[in-house]
């Protein structure tokens, strides 16, 4: 449903390129990708590739890490705070996420 909606969205004539880490899901061989999409696999582990790697580790580090959970909704709860705590800052991610070198092309 997700690639259906990003489809939807793309122009006339145009086509949408989506770039993705390597998780089993999304090279399932299940997935239906529409015809104006392609999708472009990463190369595995190449953080610098995929600022939101660096995202997650910044909320690991910061509010998830060094807890004991006393329940499933105790995790829920922790990372809901840690990303509402996150995208009060928008600064922060576009920090973390800057890649110098991808500027200029």
């Amino acid at each position: 449903m997700h690639l259906e909606e990003i489809a939807f969205h793309v122009g006339p004539g145009a086509h949408a390129v989506l770039l993705l880490d390597q998780a089993g899901w999304h090279g399932s061989a299940e997935l239906i990708v529409p015809p104006n999409i392609a999708l472009m696999s990463l190369p595995p582990r190449c953080p610098e590739l995929n600022p939101v790697e660096n995202l997650w580790q910044f909320m690991r580090d910061n509010w998830l890490s060094n807890r004991i959970f006393t329940s499933y909704e105790d995790i829920v709860d922790h990372c809901c705070f840690a990303w509402n705590a996150l995208v009060e800052q928008p600064w922060r991610i576009m920090s973390i996420g800057l890649r110098q070198w991808a500027h200029g092309f």
